[in-house]
């Protein structure tokens, strides 16, 4: 990790003389040294995308060295005895997983609360696995770092009272009056209604009685990357109509056109004084904790940005563990931002992501299918899930646009 932070530090060095020769000699950049700085730029985003992925696997592995018991896997005749017992819940998870509903004994069945269907088995699994699928999605993406997280175990939906007028200022009166009648103030309701989504998978038949990890490790790190996928790009362009509302979707429900900031920038890019209208576009209280997010395209031009005194406003960071920084609030990379640079377009924004929130079903089916995949000597796995989200403070955010074109 420390090798790949010092070498992204050097090219970033390097692609800013290429900069600063031009300034010096006070002349544009040259097509040939466009074209150099643009591969050294390139070479930084996949170096970031690989540090970060790095910095995941750190923290997942840490969390396993930490959270998972790999004896937890063998025979307990106690256990069993109970029907119920975590342990015993757990080992008869993985033997469903291996060997479907028809390898599991009537203690299994109890243990996992399973229904027989004709065409194959469904069981709801054990809690632990539920809760570590969700944990590693948050792990693989942004926004569910970011956000805040509500699970819903019951109802079919989650909503939220919201203030949408406030009353009028209080008045200056004397010790006897109350002050003017005021009856403007107003509320309304959020509402999150999971929707579902779903993800199928095939595994080797070999590599599952033959691996020496857990089966349940393999299922859940392929389901959690297909699940993390979808879900950041709905969080990021999700129309709201089955599924979650974007943040780069214009939307009274979510951040509304208020909320775009493309004054000083130009057509085709992204400018220090754009940048600065977006960050002090929000209150206070909201960038004491604002985040930035760009897709890697706009590094480009973020690495090019100087501020008034000629200082360089995008900071890669060269510390493990701590995020790189745009005008001293940390900055983010996603693949789902966009990156259309041309007139009217979002590319990038700040805001408070603890404003966008995710509503999580916790009904999650698992499918084992046996037969569909019987020539390829495979095992399908179909797991279904319900999910939501929405930003719920439009002033929390500031999305970076460019500006309309002539």
């Amino acid at each position: 990790m420390k090798e790949k932070l010092d070498k992204r530090a050097q090219l970033v060095t390097e692609a800013r003389a290429i900069i600063e020769l031009a300034d010096t000699e006070k002349r544009e950049i040259t097509a040939e040294e466009q074209v150099s700085y643009d591969k050294i730029i390139e070479d930084v985003g996949k170096l970031t995308v690989e540090i970060n992925r790095l910095q995941k696997l750190l923290e997942i592995e840490a969390g396993i060295t930490k959270d998972v018991k790999f004896d937890s896997l063998k025979p307990n005749v106690a256990s069993k005895d109970s029907g119920g017992d975590k342990e015993f819940r757990k080992k008869a998870f993985v033997k469903f997983l291996k060997g479907g509903i028809n390898s599991l004994d009537e203690a299994d069945k109890r243990a996992l609360d399973a229904t027989t269907d004709a065409d194959g088995a469904y069981t709801v699994p054990d809690e632990e696995f539920v809760a570590r699928l969700l944990k590693d999605v948050d792990d693989m993406v942004i926004i569910r770092s970011l956000a805040t997280k509500f699970q819903l175990t019951k109802a079919a939906s989650l909503g939220i009272p919201t203030l949408e007028a406030d009353p009028a200022d209080a008045d200056w009166t004397t010790e006897l009056l109350t002050g003017s009648e005021d009856s403007t103030m107003e509320f309304g309701k959020r509402e999150f209604t999971p929707s579902p989504f779903a993800k199928r998978i095939k595994i080797s038949k070999a590599l599952i009685s033959k691996s020496a990890l857990p089966i349940e490790d393999i299922v859940r790190s392929r389901l959690a990357y297909k699940f993390a996928v979808t879900e950041e790009k709905a969080y990021m362009t999700g129309n709201g109509t089955g599924k979650p509302l974007g943040l780069f979707v214009a939307s009274a429900d979510g951040i509304p056109t208020s909320r775009d900031v493309s004054t000083d920038n130009t057509s085709t890019a992204i400018t220090f004084d754009g940048l600065q209208n977006a960050k002090y576009s929000l209150k206070s209280q909201y960038l004491a904790k604002a985040d930035w997010i760009f897709h890697r395209d706009a590094l480009k031009m973020l690495a090019k940005i100087k501020d008034t005194d000629g200082r360089y406003m995008w900071q890669q960071s060269v510390i493990v563990g701590q995020p790189d920084m745009l005008l001293i609030r940390p900055h983010y990379m996603s693949e789902y931002a966009p990156n259309t640079f041309t007139a009217d377009q979002y590319v990038g924004m700040i805001g408070d992501f603890s404003f966008y929130w995710i509503v999580d079903a916790l009904d999650m089916q698992l499918q084992r299918l046996i037969e569909l995949y019987a020539e390829t000597n495979q095992i399908g796995y179909i797991a279904r899930k319900e999910g939501d989200g929405m930003p719920v403070m439009g002033s929390a955010f500031a999305r970076v646009k460019l500006a309309a074109g002539s």
